[in-house]
């Protein structure tokens, strides 16, 4: 309806016409009208082929819209449109990268339904999507099948067993058993065979034998990529060998390969583990000079290591170009900057960013349910060393939230309160502490007791009573005498 009554349609309709509308609308929505208004102009003029479907489907799949992407495929079907392998994967390799492998699966064997014989290009990527969400039985189980139906084994495919292998460190020897059987095969270890053997090596820590693997690969002629160079780097750093990692990155760029955001990220991870975070703000520096974007976990990263180091101001900063750059810190980025305040005695500032917290819209969830306690509470008890009035607020805004309390926060809360002589919301706290099931320690209510005790009025009506009560003993003691004379 919207495209019809805005756009006119000339009287032949061709399929690069449709297409190159299609490629021009942003809008995934607005570019499914295109191509319904490109049929419903002339009911018996233009017909959609493989070329329309195809960008269809695979501009419905990149925005997640795989029902209306398997209506078409049904669409086509209908209307006798020859259904391709690569459209199929297109959908099979969607499902993949949100994390549905048994969506993908099934689309897979609806290929014959389709018509269509799935080539080992097709087995390959399936077998990759059930190894890339760590389904390793059934990639293994799917691997034998496709030996069974006669798939014959290749380099793509011994690549993704390998990969297989290399995700637990106790079947990274079988991984190269494979690789050294390979030539046996007639199937020659490439680029990628190496990079996924080095970075399986450098993740459980056998660093040496990924360098060892580096150097052959070199010697047989394989490039190591950007990828192959930042696994090793990332597994030197992990093992504390800051200096021969930054001695790869320089001989990376030497030949002109270009480190990623994961190269600079993995780098300066190291660094900062090693206590050296003015060199990891170099090369984050360095990173933004190359036009690379940082990510949340580069943020991370390098606010981590700031406030390891005292470092708060710098890493403040840092936060503040994070969101300069329209990514939104997490509670965990927070909790870094509270923790640093709250370890200098900076209370104030700290719950300054607690109140951050609540304007970014960051409330505790299942994951990070502790640590909003955690600073919550560190926060309240900082700030009853110094400013009560601060410490109440976020106490109710805890209370607010659901936060869980401590014993330890409520004791100091009491102690603040019975010192500032306001006894009434001294007792408020005791009370909500025990509905709240936390019972009082000794030293808690004798704090409150000598709190009540300490008032003025109270003192002087117990003095008036012990007189009272001395007079009426003195007065009992002289009636006893004059009875006994």
């Amino acid at each position: 309806m919207g495209v019809k009554s805005v756009f006119k349609w000339s009287k032949q309709i061709t399929s690069a016409q449709v297409v190159q509308l299609i490629r021009a609308e942003r809008d995934v929505n607005k570019a499914l009208v295109i191509f319904d208004s490109a049929t419903a102009e002339y009911a018996n003029g233009f017909k959609h082929d493989e070329g329309t479907f195809g960008l269809m489907i695979s501009r419905l799949v990149s925005a997640n819209q795989f029902k209306q992407a398997e209506d078409l495929l049904d669409r086509m079907k209908k209307e006798r449109c020859k259904i391709k392998e690569n459209i199929l994967l297109i959908i099979c390799r969607g499902y993949g990268r949100v994390h549905r492998p048994a969506d993908a699966i099934r689309v897979f064997y609806k290929m014959k339904e389709f018509e269509c014989e799935p080539t080992e290009m097709s087995y390959i990527t399936v077998l990759d999507i059930l190894v890339e969400e760590n389904q390793l039985k059934t990639a293994f189980r799917f691997y034998r099948y496709m030996k069974e139906i006669g798939i014959q084994t290749s380099v793509p495919s011994l690549n993704v067993l390998i990969k297989a292998l290399c995700k637990n460190s106790g079947t990274t020897d079988a991984a190269i058993r494979i690789f050294r059987e390979m030539p046996k095969r007639q199937c020659t270890p490439d680029s990628y065979t190496y990079g996924t053997l080095i970075n399986g090596l450098c993740r459980f820590g056998k660093v040496d034998e990924a360098k060892e693997l580096f150097k052959e690969m070199e010697i047989k002629g394989c490039s190591p990529s950007v990828v192959t160079y930042t696994s090793l780097m990332h597994g030197l750093c992990e093992c504390g060998n800051i200096d021969e990692a930054m001695g790869f990155f320089e001989e990376m760029r030497s030949k002109g390969i270009q480190p990623n955001v994961f190269t600079y990220s993995s780098l300066m991870d190291g660094l900062c583990k090693g206590g050296c975070s003015s060199q990891a703000m170099e090369l984050f520096e360095m990173m933004i000079s190359k036009r690379h974007r940082p990510n949340v976990i580069t943020y991370s990263i390098l606010m981590n290591g700031l406030c390891k180091e005292g470092k708060l101001r710098e890493a403040v900063e840092i936060l503040d170009r994070m969101k300069l750059q329209g990514l939104k810190p997490d509670a965990g980025l927070y909790g870094k900057v509270i923790t640093g305040f709250c370890d200098i005695s900076k209370f104030q500032e700290a719950a300054n960013f607690l109140d951050e917290m609540v304007l970014q819209g960051i409330s505790p969830n299942r994951l990070t349910w502790s640590l909003h306690a955690r600073i919550h509470n560190m926060v309240v008890q900082g700030l009853c060393k110094s400013g009560v009035n601060r410490a109440f607020q976020v106490y109710l805004s805890m209370r607010t939230r659901g936060i869980s309390i401590e014993a330890g926060t409520y004791s100091s809360l009491i102690t603040c309160f019975c010192k500032k002589d306001d006894l009434h919301k001294a007792a408020r706290i005791v009370e909500e502490m025990v509905l709240d099931g936390c019972v009082p320690d000794e030293g808690t209510w004798s704090v409150v007791v000598s709190g009540f005790w300490d008032r003025q009025k109270v003192r002087q009506a117990a003095k008036s009573l012990q007189v009272e009560l001395i007079n009426q003993n003195f007065e009992n003691e002289e009636d006893i005498q004059s009875q006994d004379a």
